[in-house]
């Protein structure tokens, strides 16, 4: 391998950093107008009245709109653009206003007055599945759009004798676990708690929206997907997909929050005034509307036998997806039963409506959930039955082969090996002092699965031209130039990635779900391998040889053991591109349809200090051990690993969306939300394994998902082998660890 493997700088690193990198927010159109929202003071309340009279008469304003104003939405409830004669959540826009300037917008909201009558609401998910609970939603649909990007199916409704707020359910079943449990020479169990969180992105979500002078409308917007994006649009405005063209903006973080939020509006707005309509979220808004990660609940028991060999699986998990249809639960059940062997196992889980901001996916959505009970409590079995928390992990983790609770089996996967690694790590072997203690918990994550296109072209110069339809999050741009160069075999230079919009690029599916390079990889080897040949064909003719005489090195075709035989790719190229030519353009297609997942493992390391008389602890020491499948560019991977271990322990240091009894947010500002400071964070020591896929590029697998999951266990587990105390509601507390001896 020439470039596959080494470490190679990202392509949009030196615009990132120079500030040279144009987002949303910089984007100036002629004739550009501003958006500014109204939104709910209350949980849940029927909109009586709106008067808009002297907000639309405000100097600069261009039109002041209710749900009323802008007919034609082809969804209901929390959904529309602008809540309908009802509200759901504290935060849903009631009134937009549009203007010549944002600061004119912002006075002109000042001016709305709007009646509510307030409804009974619930905010609680214990509360709303009890009888007599206010019922959220007027009806339930389908779960999360992009869930299936995750890689969920068969997510089900709820059933005939679930409550009303019960949106979605699942059960996965294998044995009786109850009588197995009975029959365990050790039974452990928890209740587990994990709250709201926010992505907590630098860039606030932001769109603009044009319309065009045939009809359509361009929306420009830093979304995770461009063909989501259009869907979501066009099934909400009822409108065909070609009247909606979707331009991908650089995105300013996303980590799943990004796909489609204001765009459906603005589009609205757009048509309404006919200018084009920029909308951007305050920080607060964000906080209020941006739909974050849920919170969730998990109730566990895991029994085994005396030697340590699990032998039954009893959970039930329950998220709070807000005023939204969820669809979570079912990822956590396939890990929570699938990591590791267990003959009998018995998992609910449940996506339970409350009035609070409906919500989106965060970084391995339902993992962290799963991981957070699941290693918990085989560190407290390894305690029980005084064995070595790796040791016990490695005696029943599961392989290639063994079933998982959804009825599928495990392909080749690298848990073992990250197991065996992690317990050879220093961080795990050095001795402990006074008020330390080493955790390990293990993170997993399937990978989502999406056909994808790609398609390449060769300039005469002898650049490629790779055209992809997908969205750089996280730097796929450059893996995927680190592809392209070595399917052709010319220098990294020479390759160019382009993106275009929803009219013209390639299909692929939205930056999530650790699926970018797994799926779109394969249609861009594709489609450089077809140019490439291509290319010879052109070469074989020219020179007078057999293809596979041939050989490409140096930005030449050669002849092989003939020197001075030798032509260039792009005068080749170009004479494809010429008057009177007689070779077709060399314009590579691929496409791929990735049915089957490889799943990725790691390993989390964590030593912590906890001053037993404070209750205050301290982060010592961070390892990460994981399977990448093969590492195309090392360093970057590197690079997902530190941020995704960040986040994962931002749940443990004090990352927390609040609500009161009333339904208000009390943490919607960063004043308020405790996202981790560097002074918190060790350096992160890395791990990479490699376990090849037999799917994925070069051998390749998903890597953003899995760093971000095990950091909540790996802490707590830490934690209680620091001082003794089983933390089981995050964000750790001091006041639950000070006193203890």
């Amino acid at each position: 391998m020439e470039v596959i493997g080494t470490g190679q700088r990202r392509l949009d690193g030196r615009g990132k950093t120079t500030g040279a990198t144009r987002f949303t927010a910089d984007l100036r159109l002629a004739d550009l107008a501003y958006a500014r929202l109204l939104l709910s003071p209350h949980p849940a309340a029927c909109i009586a009245r709106v008067n808009l009279s002297a907000a639309a008469g405000a100097p600069g304003v261009l039109a002041a709109v209710s749900a009323a104003d802008l007919p034609g939405v082809r969804v209901s409830g929390p959904e529309t653009p602008l809540a309908d004669r009802r509200v759901y959540y504290t935060g849903q826009p009631v009134v937009a206003v549009v203007a010549e300037t944002e600061a004119q917008a912002a006075d002109a909201l000042a001016l709305v007055d709007v009646e509510y009558e307030p409804l009974p609401a619930v905010t609680d998910p214990v509360e709303a599945l009890r009888d007599g609970a206010p019922q959220v939603l007027d009806q339930v649909g389908s779960a999360l759009d992009d869930a299936g990007a995750h890689g969920l199916v068969g997510v089900e409704g709820p059933g005939a004798d679930r409550p009303p707020n019960v949106t979605a359910q699942v059960a996965m079943k294998r044995g009786d676990a109850h009588a197995a449990l009975a029959a365990c020479d050790v039974v452990v169990e928890g209740h587990y708690i994990l709250p709201a969180v926010h992505q907590g992105f630098i860039e606030p979500h932001v769109a603009v929206a044009a319309p065009e002078p045939d009809g359509t409308v361009t929306v420009t917007t830093p979304t995770q997907g461009i063909f989501l994006t259009r869907q979501t649009v066009a099934n909400v405005l009822g409108i065909p997909f070609d009247d909606v063209r979707v331009v991908a903006a650089q995105v300013g973080g996303g980590f799943g929050g990004k796909v489609s939020l204001l765009e459906s509006l603005l589009v609205l707005l757009a048509r309404h005034v006919g200018r084009p309509v920029r909308l951007e979220l305050t920080r607060t808004e964000e906080f209020l509307m941006g739909r974050g990660g849920p919170a969730a609940t998990v109730d566990l028991k895991l029994g085994a036998d005396s030697d340590g060999s699990l032998r039954a699986l009893w959970a039930r998990v329950q998220y709070d997806n807000g005023a939204g249809q969820g669809g979570l639960a079912g990822l956590s059940a396939i890990m929570l039963g699938g990591t590791y062997r267990v003959p009998d196992v018995d998992i609910e889980g449940l996506d339970v409506a409350t009035n609070k901001c409906p919500v989106a996916a965060y970084r391995a959505p339902g993992a962290q959930q799963a991981y957070f009970a699941i290693e918990s409590a085989m560190d407290d079995l390894a305690a029980r039955l005084n064995l070595d928390p790796i040791e016990l992990r490695l005696h029943n983790a599961s392989r290639e082969g063994d079933p998982r609770p959804d009825g599928s089996s495990w392909p080749r996967i690298g848990l073992v090996e990250c197991l065996e690694a992690a317990r050879r790590h220093p961080l795990y072997t050095a001795p402990t002092g006074p008020g330390e203690g080493v955790g390990v918990a293990v993170g997993g994550w399937g990978g989502g699965r999406e056909p994808a296109a790609a398609g390449c072209r060769v300039e005469p110069d002898g650049t490629l031209n790779v055209q992809l339809g997908s969205v750089d999050i996280s730097g796929t741009d450059t893996t995927m130039a680190m592809i392209a160069a070595e399917t052709f075999g010319v220098p990294l230079e020479r390759v160019r990635v382009r993106h275009g919009d929803t009219t013209g690029a390639p299909y692929a599916g939205m930056a999530g779900g650790s699926k970018t390079i797994y799926t779109v990889g394969p249609a861009v080897q594709q489609a450089v391998a077809d140019a490439r040949r291509q290319v010879l064909e052109i070469a074989a003719e020219e020179l007078e040889a057999a293809t596979e005489d041939l050989e490409i090195a140096d930005g030449e075709v050669r002849v092989k053991g003939v020197p001075g035989r030798a032509v260039s790719i792009g005068h080749l190229a170009g004479l494809s591109m010429q008057f009177g030519g007689r070779y077709r353009p060399v314009a590579g297609q691929g496409k791929s349809a990735i049915t089957d997942q490889s799943p990725m493992f790691t390993v989390h390391l964590a030593r912590v200090r906890v001053d037993r008389e404070t209750g205050e602890w301290r982060l010592l020491g961070y390892a990460a051990v994981q399977d990448v499948g093969r590492a195309i560019n090392p360093p970057e991977i590197e690079a997902q690993v530190h941020g995704g271990a960040l986040q994962g322990l931002g749940r443990a240091l004090g990352e927390e969306l609040r609500w009161d009894e009333d339904g208000q947010l009390r943490t919607a500002s960063f004043l308020d939300y405790g996202i981790p400071t560097v002074d918190q964070m060790p350096g992160v020591a890395v791990e990479l394994l490699e376990v090849p896929s037999p799917i994925g590029p070069f051998g390749a697998k998903g890597v953003g998902e899995p760093p971000a999951v095990p950091g909540p266990a790996v802490i707590t587990n830490a934690i209680r082998n620091a001082c003794g105390v089983r933390v089981t509601t995050l964000p750790v507390s001091w006041s639950e660890l000070a006193g203890v001896h």
